[in-house]
């Protein structure tokens, strides 16, 4: 993809970490960018900082009326990307029913909202760029990750669903699957993260394949291939290895 200048992203999950990271390489790129998260005052810090025109609107993805209020002050858009997303470290043996429902409500559930507003306009103007952020750890369940892996392996089925229905249509679908990113979600972590990255590094990732034609990349490229393998063990020696 080529011309990001005047292209109009919403950026849905954009007040620190990746999104912030990626909301810096697109508009170095030249795009206009709106911003979306909860917290305003760190939209707003991050929109000054910017090189290009960015506009910033407060939403909460976990709430049907505030994702609908704020599609109709944002408006048509040429591209979304998908960024939002909370976690915590969980496993089955202490679970914890309020952030275990928050990890499902924001990071699929919220997906599924913001869609509902975006995916009809494009599909009636046959015109538009969506972006979802998965992870490597949907590909397959892990232990300690209740919550936080369902719901970004559902989110990754939905994208490709969305790829299926329309890929011959003017509406282009990409999914992006990092692995370990240093942000607020993953300072919570006691384990050690093999391969982790700086947002920038990852946004820069992110970036070069919103300007492909892939449907999906998953990286870094090393790491993803243990979790695409073990798509392909067989239960008894998966979870011998994985758990």
């Amino acid at each position: 993809m080529t011309g990001w200048a005047g292209r109009r992203y919403w950026l849905v999950g954009a007040s620190d970490g990746l999104g912030a990271a990626l909301a810096h390489v697109l508009s170095d790129a030249g795009a206009d960018l709106v911003l979306s998260a909860r917290s305003a005052d760190r939209l707003e810090a991050l929109a000054a900082d910017l090189p290009g025109p960015a506009q910033t609107v407060v939403m909460d993805v976990a709430d049907d009326a505030s994702v609908a209020q704020a599609a109709a002050q944002v408006g048509d858009v040429d591209g979304m990307v998908f960024l939002a997303g909370v976690y915590w470290p969980m496993p089955a043996t202490d679970w914890q029913s309020e952030q275990a429902t928050a990890m499902a409500d924001v990071n699929f559930t919220g997906l599924m909202r913001v869609l509902g507003q975006v995916v009809p306009q494009m599909v009636a103007r046959d015109v538009g760029h969506i972006v979802i952020t998965g992870s490597l750890s949907g590909f397959r369940g892990l232990p300690g990750a209740v919550g936080y892996a369902a719901s970004k392996a559902g989110t990754m089925v939905l994208a490709e669903s969305l790829y299926a229905d329309l890929r011959r249509t003017g509406v282009r679908v990409q999914l992006a699957n990092p692995g370990f990113i240093r942000t607020r979600l993953t300072d919570k972590n006691s384990f050690s993260m093999p391969f982790i990255m700086e947002p920038e590094e990852a946004a820069q990732i992110m970036f070069d394949h919103m300007n492909s034609a892939r449907f999906k990349r998953s990286f870094p490229l090393g790491f993803s291939w243990l979790f695409r393998l073990a798509q392909f063990l067989p239960d008894w020696a998966y979870y011998r290895i994985f758990a």
